[in-house]
């Protein structure tokens, strides 16, 4: 993952520029006096393209029902859980 630190006064005068960084999947890293503020990410895929990216990887097995909140139809392949999974694959 590429993270780029930048002063708030550069980005408001870069933006364009910035904004094709974060899409071609540079994180931000904002700063006021050279303190960290805040962070523009990449929009990740989708999670119904994240949980077909485990499948495949054999990591969960999913039945391909919709999720309830009464019983869950994914299983994780191994000690982690597929909130675990899922919130590694974000970062």
């Amino acid at each position: 993952m590429i993270q780029t630190r930048i002063g708030i006064r550069q980005l408001k005068a870069r933006l364009g520029n910035y904004m094709r960084q974060v899409k071609a999947g540079t994180t931000l890293i904002i700063t006021e006096r050279g303190k960290p503020v805040g962070r523009i990410i990449p929009i990740g895929s989708s999670v119904e393209s994240r949980t077909q990216e485990l499948i495949q990887a054999g990591l969960v097995a999913w039945s391909g029902r919709k999720l309830t909140d009464t019983a869950p139809v994914a299983r994780t392949q191994g000690r982690r859980t597929v909130a675990e999974l899922l919130l590694e694959n974000r970062e």
